[in-house]
């Protein structure tokens, strides 16, 4: 079963999501017999590398899958090392497969070093060996828990985490893994001259066999005592070129060299490697955090909704431990400008903090924090929370556009020859023509720019970057409102007795009468042929002081009128007939051709549209940029804008009544 385990910069960094795997398993080794006359076989090995199941893994609180078809196999020739490390090689794979859910590896020590003999000298002796398979982690999903997901063709139950995406590394013999059910073992093969079980290893001849050793001029035989001799000497010198470099000054190291088995190398390099110099004892930020992290303590500190959504568990759990009373408008602009080579300590001058948090310290080219775009982030979360907080009738009975650019777009209305015509015997279609019903619409920029001032930043003020984006998000919202709803009312030219979309009289009044007068009105409606228009009225749209009368009439079975000459009860044929929208705006006195009383039977918009509203780019909700203030201000600037434009469209949509005489 396999393990999971960080790459050397995640270990550096307990806070980062680990990059790399270990997968140790099954490891099983087949020392081939040589046959007669032929040189000695290279030792094989064979590895049921991963089971498929779960696995518990330091750094990850819950157990970890790796699914098989997401890992890349980028060869099949893959080195075989020893414990992980590069100096100790073994060997090579020549076959790597997915089998029913496992990963199985085959290769051959190929590797003649320390670690190559010491691997196939063990094994013999039934050392338990283990293989530990090296991968890149490239992308992971988590499970929540009561979830189900089907890995490796089982099913599991959440919480755990289920590693999609990972690239194959290098395979290592390792003498205890994280799985401790796991076991390898040597499996010597039969002679085939003599059907005994031999384990030939070339490096360990036997005192019967001449040894041969290649030279420039041929091949020179010497006996098996020579070689030991020989082999006896260079491990003198080996042992004793150890000690030198060594000049008994660790101890230690010099007591695992020769142990081990390095070469003179090799100690070498460790030496240079515990030897090298420390840092001098001075103030070291951390920077183990990253934007992801820093952006999910703001909305933690915050308490903002569905945070859980937005990021994956090891970066909320970081950001929660990291910054557990809450991170500080001070404190994230530190973050950011100590990543970007800010050395200062504390948030004193303030300026410089702002200019590498910004990413125009001396380390500009080295930013790893976009603060800009993190508070951006954040930004738009609560910009859009002011957005929607406002009344938002106006989406319910428009029609959208998409436009491109900020030209004038025009509709055009098929009239005259639009119905379908009795096609002639040869199948030659007539042609419908385009009108002179034209509808134009164009899109316009609203914006507005609120600073964060250096006041805030010195009370160390986070609210300020949650308060300013609600209110531009507000304002956006309020500004569409504004234009929407005083290009709706200014309708005298377009809801008219002439268009015959415009009742009055007391039977206009929104009762059971009069919203039966303006469904007769709207379906009475023709085209430009005098035909009807073949539209039905959908929605119902009142100002607050009809919302009760429209919710009965949408609602009730039946209505009951109490005075003396009434007859009841009497049933509401308009029961669940147009749906309601309620607007503050229809009735408010700040706008021109508002009404208390006046209320309108609209088509859906999707059929036939009174109004239209046109984003650029489909951008339906305002856009917030975060940027440090210009050169004559302190502070932090954010800056709302939003793309739209709105425009009356066909009056043949919709039938306005007064309400009143």
């Amino acid at each position: 079963m396999p393990t999971l385990k960080k790459s050397r910069s995640a270990m550096s960094d307990q806070s980062a999501v680990p990059t790399s795997l270990s997968l140790t398993a099954t490891a099983h080794i087949e020392v081939e017999a040589a046959s007669e006359g032929a040189g000695s076989a290279l030792p094989r090995f064979q590895m049921l590398a991963y089971t498929g199941g779960p696995m518990r893994i330091a750094g990850w609180k819950h157990p970890v899958i790796i699914d098989l078809a997401g890992l890349a196999i980028p060869a099949q020739s893959r080195p075989i090392r020893c414990g992980h490390d590069p100096l100790a090689g073994v060997g090579h794979t020549d076959s790597i497969r997915i089998e029913q859910g496992q990963l199985m590896a085959n290769g051959v020590v190929s590797r003649d070093t320390a670690a190559a003999r010491e691997v196939v000298t063990s094994s013999k002796n039934g050392f338990p060996w283990q293989a530990s398979v090296g991968a890149s982690v490239d992308e992971f999903e988590f499970v929540k828990d009561h979830q189900q997901v089907t890995v490796n063709g089982r099913q599991y139950s959440g919480p755990l985490n289920v590693v999609r995406k990972s690239t194959l590394g290098e395979i290592s013999f390792v003498d205890l893994g994280a799985d401790g059910a796991t076991s390898a073992s040597v499996a010597a093969i039969a002679n085939p001259e003599s059907g005994a079980e031999t384990v030939n290893d070339t490096d360990a001849p036997t005192l019967n066999e001449p040894i041969t050793h290649p030279t420039s001029t041929g091949v020179v035989a010497t006996s098996p005592v020579d070689d030991i001799r020989a082999q006896a000497a260079a491990e003198v010198e080996r042992i004793a070129a150890i000690r030198r470099i060594c000049a008994g000054k660790n101890a230690t190291l010099e007591a695992r060299a020769i142990r081990d088995g390095w070469d003179a190398q090799r100690i070498e390099l460790e030496i240079l490697r515990t030897t090298r110099p420390s840092a001098p004892a001075v103030h070291v930020p951390d920077n183990s955090v990253n934007g992801q992290v820093l952006e999910a303590a703001c909305l933690l500190t915050a308490k903002a909704a569905h945070v859980e959504e937005a990021y994956d568990e090891p970066t909320l759990d970081l950001a929660s431990r990291r910054f557990r009373g809450g991170i500080g408008l001070q404190e994230l602009l530190l973050e950011a400008a100590w990543a970007n080579g800010y050395t200062g300590r504390n948030f004193r001058d303030s300026r410089s903090v702002l200019r590498f948090a910004f990413g125009r310290g001396i380390e500009a080219a080295f930013s790893t924090i976009d603060i800009s775009g993190l508070l951006s982030n954040v930004a738009n979360k609560f910009l859009l929370e002011g957005f929607f907080s406002v009344e938002r009738t106006w989406r319910n009975i428009c029609a959208v556009r998409n436009v491109s650019d900020f030209k004038t777009v025009t509709s055009y209305r098929l009239i005259g020859k639009d119905q379908y015509e009795l096609v002639a015997p040869g199948g030659e279609l007539k042609h419908g023509t385009l009108g002179n019903e034209q509808y134009t619409n164009k899109a316009d920029t609203y914006g507005l720019v609120l600073s964060i001032d250096r006041r805030d930043m010195i009370n160390d003020d986070l609210g300020a970057i949650t308060t300013v984006p609600r209110k531009l998000g507000r304002g956006s919202g309020l500004k569409i409102n504004d234009v929407f709803w005083t290009t709706f009312l200014a309708n005298s030219g377009f809801f008219t007795v002439g268009n015959k979309n415009y009742l009055t009289g007391t039977d206009t009044v929104l009762t059971i009468d009069g919203l039966t007068k303006a469904e007769v009105g709207f379906m009475d409606q023709t085209d430009s042929d005098g035909k009807p228009v073949g539209i039905m009225p959908a929605i119902a749209l009142v100002p607050t002081a009809l919302s009760a009368v429209g919710s009965q009439l949408y609602k009730s079975l039946e209505l009951r009128d109490t005075t003396a000459n009434a007859k009841f009860p009497i049933a509401n044929p308009h029961q669940g007939k147009f749906r309601v929208e309620v607007s503050r705006y229809l009735g408010n006195a700040q706008y021109t051709g508002n009404s208390a009383k006046a209320w309108y039977l609209l088509a859906e918009p999707t059929d036939l549209p009174v109004i239209e509203v046109a984003f650029l780019n489909g951008q339906e909700s305002p856009t917030i940029e975060t940027a440090e203030a210009d050169f004559n201000q302190l502070g932090v600037q954010m800056r709302g804008y939003h793309d739209f434009g709105v425009a009356l469209q066909d009056p043949r949509g919709g039938v306005k009544s007064k309400g009143e005489a």
